[in-house]
């Protein structure tokens, strides 16, 4: 029987009476031509609002404070959903003058406070196909090319970073997620190897009070966020003491490891860090590696913000032993310059991922891995997910790795000009010698008499870093180092120059000088 003819077979249903058939094409994208054309208005006033509110704005930021946006945004949307929908023109030039015009401008050269990188215009450009086709990452029905070329994406990525056809990966939200799958399969590989136990089935054993996960003290965060939610707690984490580069000190990783293992507590993953928040420290990596193998224990690399090093052939040698992680986290929302939210977990072994993996007949039953369909989900914590293996594929297709390379490069060189001219001037105090391209400094003129100079420096830091956003000449990060208040430039934006730094260090004395009561 021919396909055609299998509806003979079915009863024939009556049209319901009751349903009066609306025009809602024009609001979806569609063959429709009154649907063209209003996807094509909606994509040329976006543009415009960007254009004029955020692109050329000459500032980092506007300078408004919470209350003054907060009566603006009150004042320009009165309802949050309205009755009735207002034209595309008007509500994106109320868009354009409330929000964007208002918004932390990532791409100005003197925005330089966070790992918040300006993105390349051509994976904005990707942006569009991504959230237009909207290709959910979970089943291949669902996503089709997009699974292939994510596929394709972390063959290459991870063994970039391995050398080994048996590594594989899967695109991320980011750092913490990339951080908490990397703990989750640790945890649940050393549980089945060690102790004979299956936690995807029976949960964690009663041995689980004793597992510990060492990390340097200037490890992200979100190693002991993922011991809470590993059902370890925070006490899990053996935090090891750092060298005057701020990197993770071996000699006391050792001690550490041979007094958990006299206590009869269980090691079972170390985290090293290529790239710290603050300081953009690289933990010896070659060292870290071979303390885990000795100790079987996974080894973990955080490179969210120095995974990028490798695209360079002057600075990959400082990531050196990437390749002796079980797992690393690369995140392409830094140095790889793209639109939030885009990231990596990357696994040595691609059988690891069995400690996640979980069928459901709607999704990904278990008869498409016999006909050979690829179902991501297998490989993540998230089901609906982004096609952002998109935008990266656009970025090193419009790019190149030459490009990128040289961008990271000069970011690098121009951390270093940067803290050799603070280190010259005798009104600032440098903390640091540039890693990747993180400057921490403070502003520390001749003691003022009279007062507890320690807390008149972290007040004076403290109101330079706000008084500069307030004004709207640039955006710097605060932090604290041993109880102290720092300032930051952390120096992803390859548009800015030396001329810039100058500028601002000049503007923090002038503030400084302003403020010099307080």
């Amino acid at each position: 029987m021919a396909i055609h003819d299998v509806g003979l077979l079915e009863p024939v249903m009556q049209q319901p009476e009751t349903i009066v058939k609306q025009s809602f094409d024009r609001f979806f994208l569609n063959e429709n031509e009154q649907s063209v054309e209003y996807y094509t208005q909606a994509m040329l006033r976006a543009q415009e609002a960007i254009i004029q509110h955020f692109s050329k704005s000459d500032k980092p930021y506007s300078g408004l404070s919470p209350e003054d946006f907060a009566n603006l945004f009150d004042h320009s949307f009165t309802e949050i959903l309205p009755e009735n929908g207002s034209t595309l023109e008007m509500l994106f030039r109320n868009i354009g003058e409330t929000i964007l015009k208002h918004s932390i401008v990532v791409s100005n050269r003197k925005c330089i406070a966070h790992l918040h990188c300006p993105p390349l215009t051509a994976a904005l450009a990707a942006e569009v196909m991504i959230s237009t086709t909207n290709q959910s990452m979970d089943s291949w029905d669902q996503s089709a090319a997009a699974t292939i070329l994510e596929e394709k994406m972390m063959q290459w990525l991870s063994n970039l970073f391995f050398k080994s056809n048996r590594a594989d990966g899967v695109f991320t939200s980011g750092g913490t997620q990339s951080n908490f799958m990397g703990l989750l399969l640790a945890r649940d590989r050393f549980l089945k190897q060690q102790l004979n136990w299956d936690a995807q089935k029976k949960g964690l054993p009663k041995e689980a009070s004793k597992l510990r996960i060492l990390c340097s003290k200037a490890a992200h965060f979100t190693v002991r966020q993922s011991a809470f939610l590993l059902g370890l707690g925070e006490k899990a984490v053996i935090p090891i003491e750092t060298d005057g580069e701020h990197r993770m000190c071996v000699d006391h990783l050792d001690r550490c490891l041979m007094e958990l293992r006299e206590q009869g507590l269980l090691p079972f993953a170390v985290v090293a860090t290529a790239g710290t928040t603050d300081f953009g420290s690289i933990d010896p990596l070659v060292e870290v590696g071979k303390r885990a193998k000795d100790y079987q224990m996974w080894f973990h690399i955080d490179a969210a913000y120095g995974g990028a090093l490798i695209l360079s052939e002057r600075y990959k040698h400082k990531i050196a032993g990437t390749n002796l992680a079980d797992s690393i986290t690369v995140d392409f929302h830094k140095l790889f310059y793209q639109p939030i939210s885009c990231g990596a977990f990357l696994v040595k072994d691609q059988a690891d991922f069995e400690f996640i993996k979980l069928n459901a007949d709607y999704l990904n039953p278990e008869d498409d891995e016999e006909t050979g369909i690829p179902n991501l989900v297998t490989k993540s914590i998230q089901t609906t997910r982004r096609f952002d293996a998109l935008k990266l594929f656009v970025t090193f297709h419009s790019i190149g790795r030459q490009k990128l390379a040289e961008m990271i490069e000069y970011t690098m060189d121009l951390a270093r000009e940067t803290a050799s001219i603070i280190e010259e001037d005798r009104d600032f105090e440098l903390i640091n010698q540039p890693e990747i391209n993180a400057v921490v400094f403070r502003y520390r003129p001749q003691k003022k008499e009279g007062v507890n100079h320690s807390e008149w420096l972290n007040r004076m830091n403290s109101s330079i870093r706000t008084k500069l956003l307030e004004s709207g000449y640039s955006v710097l990060a605060r932090t604290r180092v041993n109880e102290s208040v720092y300032l930051k430039f952390t120096l992803l934006n390859p548009q800015t120059t030396l001329e810039d730094i100058q500028s601002i260090l000049r503007q923090i004395k002038h503030v400084a000088y302003s403020e010099s009561n307080i």
